[in-house]
């Protein structure tokens, strides 16, 4: 009876182990090579797996869901959608660049004002916005789309390193390790200010011919808001947020009342609202959760903190080089999401926190596949006739990336 006991028990591991596998393969992915599931659907059928082999129980796995980190990342989808139903990216972007002449300082503005936005409001919603204005405003002047692409692309990933509400993973990491706003902020604001600079140097360097004064061809129009009341709305609810957040308040409260007060309105249908919320990756996170949970149950977690204690994820440059590697293999969220075991067991967990969202999230700047913000900027190119191909992006993703991350590895010891 023993051996019969530990070869079930075997059996039990294998089995999580081959889900966990299973459902990180289809991330690194993006699909799976045999049926038509994405990223969110395996995230979704590997949890569901967790449960049916006995690993979990529902209950179990329903209180591995990170409440928090679902509510805040829900709660600030809602209020960049107030904000995008307004206009209210669109105009700032439009009026930064028709006040910018030189082509060169358009691009640093452009690197700039991505970058700050993306810190506040989801980097991958700034790319989505600004994407189409560039290309509009590049043909306007008779200037090559792709180093303005390039920078929204690169400058977006580098300015959402600033805040948790930056990027998703930034808003897990900032949920699971309760670092305040002010303090992650104080942490790695620097890296990405320093990181903007580094960015835009490098973009100059490179295509420093191709940025030649042309005269206009058709400058863009000026555009209102379509909901004047809204954007108006959207703007006082940020900045009370933006506050709530500095002064301490629980972000993921203060992302729900954001919600509530965006959602208590006369002059638009909340179907509008709903509709740009992003349900996949909510349902990417949950799953996930319940995936880690499942692996943490087995212990594999442990397994895997000793697998990886020789190379070094004590120190920031070790962590720094493993986060890269697997940001870069399944992308940031659902590395971050498999670290989330491992840190707590590293002597200093907060320095080993920021260094994880300090690399994971620079670590997307490597390729075109290194976050979904690339993503965003390249598909949309091609939808309006842009190609950026993956060396072309390279080209500069490599160098931004080596000098940002040596720049936060430096900074954070």
């Amino acid at each position: 009876m023993p051996n019969l006991d530990l070869n079930v028990v075997d059996l039990n591991v294998a089995a999580v182990v081959a889900i966990f596998a299973g459902t990180y393969l289809v991330l690194a992915l993006g699909q799976s090579p045999f049926f038509r599931i994405d990223r969110t659907g395996a995230a979704l059928i590997g949890a569901i797996l967790m449960v049916v082999v006995g690993r979990l129980s529902l209950d179990e796995a329903w209180r591995a869901i990170d409440h928090r980190t679902i509510i805040l990342l829900f709660g600030m989808m809602v209020l960049v959608a107030s904000l995008r139903l307004g206009w209210f990216f669109r105009i700032l972007g439009r009026r930064a660049v028709r006040s910018i002449g030189h082509p060169a300082a358009l691009l640093v503005a452009v690197v700039f004002v991505s970058g700050a936005l993306s810190a506040l409001f989801v980097n991958d919603t700034i790319c989505l916005i600004f994407t189409p204005l560039l290309i509009e405003v590049a043909a306007a002047r008779r200037l090559p789309a792709l180093p303005f692409l390039l920078a929204l692309a690169t400058a977006a990933n580098i300015g959402s390193t600033a805040a948790i509400t930056g990027n998703p993973q930034n808003m897990l990491i900032g949920s699971l390790s309760g670092i305040s706003y002010a303090s992650f902020m104080a942490a790695l604001g620097p890296i990405a200010l320093v990181g903007l600079a580094l960015d835009s140097a490098i973009l100059l360097m490179l295509f420093w011919r191709e940025l030649k004064p042309t005269p206009w061809t058709a400058g863009p129009e000026a555009i209102r808001p379509i909901h004047r009341a809204l954007t108006r709305k959207g703007i006082l609810i940020a900045a009370g947020v933006l506050v709530a957040f500095l002064s301490g308040v629980d972000t993921a409260l203060v992302a729900a009342v954001a919600a509530a007060a965006v959602l208590v309105t006369r002059r638009v249908k909340p179907e509008k609202i709903y509709r740009q919320v992003d349900g996949g990756l909510l349902v990417l996170f949950m799953g996930l959760f319940v995936v880690i949970r499942g692996v943490e149950a087995a212990g594999i977690d442990r397994w895997l903190f000793d697998l990886l204690r020789p190379i070094g994820v004590d120190t920031v440059w070790g962590l720094t080089t493993v986060a890269v590697v697997l940001s870069n293999l399944t992308s940031n969220v659902p590395a971050v999401m498999l670290f989330s075991r491992v840190v707590p067991h590293l002597s200093d967990a907060r320095d080993a926190w920021l260094t994880l969202a300090m690399a994971s999230t620079l670590a997307g700047n490597l390729t075109i596949l290194g976050s979904i913000a690339n993503l965003i900027v390249v598909e949309g190119a091609r939808r309006h006739g842009v190609r950026v191909t993956f060396l072309e992006y390279f080209r500069v993703g490599l160098p931004v990336t080596l000098a940002t991350l040596a720049f936060g590895v430096w900074w954070l010891s």
